[in-house]
């Protein structure tokens, strides 16, 4: 029996959550695991609830261009911070699994929930993120396919 290892497990969940996004730029999905294995909350990029998402109306960023100085009118939520919303207190000393690299302020959220390790999965240009998770002493890895199937490394 060839069974995935915990993180191949959970990314592919990450990445079957990414699914629901309603953003028409880029799918994310993360999931917060705690150390029982058990999945604590799941969330997805789209417009806040009760809002028109952007399949309904428009996306503002595209109609920028996409450039970073236009996040501000993003009118989506990112899925850790959707993720994180879910989980409450829950999230202390779990892991969060997410298809790509969290931005500045989704870092800051996670390393104020407590999240302990935060696994990748894909990539985003911003790198940002990254930096301040590692300086606040939270364990970064980034799960790669191509890699011996489960393994994950340190980045």
């Amino acid at each position: 029996m060839n069974r995935p290892s915990w993180d191949e497990y959970f990314i592919k969940i990450a990445e079957d959550v990414s699914l629901r996004s309603t953003c028409l730029r880029h799918h994310f999905g993360a999931v917060i695991v705690n150390e029982k294995k058990e999945i604590v909350a799941t969330g997805y990029n789209g417009a806040p609830r009760h809002m028109n998402h952007c399949t309904e109306t428009t996306c503002n960023k595209s109609e920028k261009n996409g450039s970073k100085e236009h996040m501000k009118i993003c009118r989506g939520a990112h899925a850790e911070i959707n993720a994180l919303l879910q989980a409450g207190k829950q999230a202390e000393n779990c892991t969060l699994y997410v298809n790509g690299h969290p931005c500045r302020s989704c870092a800051k959220a996670i390393i104020n929930a407590k999240i302990k390790r935060v696994v990748i999965s894909g990539t985003y240009p911003e790198i940002e993120g990254v930096e301040l998770l590692k300086e606040a002493g939270i364990i970064v890895s980034e799960y790669n396919r191509k890699e011996i199937k489960g393994e994950v490394s340190d980045i």
